[in-house]
């Protein structure tokens, strides 16, 4: 290994240097790791077993190293983009709050495909129908009728009152039961 740089300019790996220092994410930090460790003569092999990454990463940052890129190191950010924000979510809220129907739509109840189209319709947000179920449960809302909507029909109510069949708690028990031993005199 030699102690003189071989892919940084002097000042890349001084702004480098001094990034690993500061606080951030071990992603970051192997990043800037990667990329030192190959301007100072260490084989792509060698960085892999030394830090636990995979050949990919390691080949990555060598390269952005070895092409002057090493400033880019935050540049790339890690995970999976945010996509649902603030307006997306207070809209979320207002729709389930309203009827389908509003909205020109014919049913009456919304659901988490429909919510998902007419959102990605609305902002250019591709949400699956389980996210938008997560998303309104962390709200504290639901597609789901409550059992009292479910049950009442507009039809059903005459003068403030609900015609309703009742429902049997149990189902009926059709047998008595007999005890043949006993007998009456």
């Amino acid at each position: 290994m030699s102690s003189q740089s071989q892919l940084l300019t002097p000042f890349q790996r001084k702004l480098l240097v001094k990034q690993i220092r500061s606080e951030m994410r071990s992603e970051y930090y192997r990043r800037i790791e990667i990329m030192l460790l190959a301007d100072s003569g260490h084989s792509q092999t060698q960085i892999c077993v030394r830090l636990g990454c995979s050949q990919e990463t390691a080949r990555y940052w060598i390269e952005m190293a070895r092409s002057g890129k090493a400033h880019q190191w935050d540049d790339c950010p890690i995970g999976r983009p945010q996509t649902i924000n603030e307006p997306f979510l207070e809209r979320l809220k207002e729709l389930v709050s309203h009827s389908p129907r509003e909205f020109g739509y014919p049913f009456k109840r919304w659901t988490a495909g429909a919510l998902s189209k007419h959102l990605a319709n609305e902002f250019g947000i591709e949400v699956s129908d389980r996210h938008i179920n997560r998303l309104l449960k962390r709200m504290g809302l639901s597609t789901r009728a409550n059992h009292s909507e479910a049950t009442v029909e507009p039809e059903q109510v005459k003068d403030g009152i609900i015609i309703r069949d009742l429902q049997p708690v149990a189902p009926p028990n059709l047998l008595l039961p007999l005890n043949p031993m006993q007998t009456s005199n």
